[in-house]
């Protein structure tokens, strides 16, 4: 079977933001296994997290809260030409968990992200 690589861009925002969604379900919690019942699509879910663990500087970053609404707001309002209220009330959007910024240097791409 031929396996070649498949190439996905993202803008930074995009890749930022899935990076948080992904790490979110993949290690704050069981939502993974809720959502994708399938264990072989967890193997292109790791390469994925993986190379967006080794790409993006703004997982360390000390503001990494506010980096990452920054870039949500874009988002939204790329898509639908303006803010979306989709925070919790309540909710400190600077409140991004620490632990996503010092575990992810350590969980790394279970050997699955050096593709393409």
């Amino acid at each position: 079977m031929d396996e070649e690589a498949i190439t996905i861009r993202l803008t930074r925002d995009q890749a930022f933001v899935l990076s948080d969604w992904l790490y979110q379900v993949m290690f704050e919690s069981d939502a993974l296994e809720g959502l994708v019942h399938d264990r072989a699509v967890w193997s292109p879910i790791y390469t994925i997290s993986g190379t967006l663990d080794k790409t993006l500087s703004e997982i360390f970053m000390p503001d990494y809260g506010p980096r990452l609404e920054a870039a949500k707001e874009r988002l939204r309002s790329d898509l639908y030409g303006g803010a979306d209220e989709s925070t919790a009330q309540g909710q400190d959007p600077t409140d991004a968990p620490q632990a996503h910024q010092l575990e992810r240097g350590t969980v790394g791409n279970h050997g699955e992200g050096d593709q393409g």
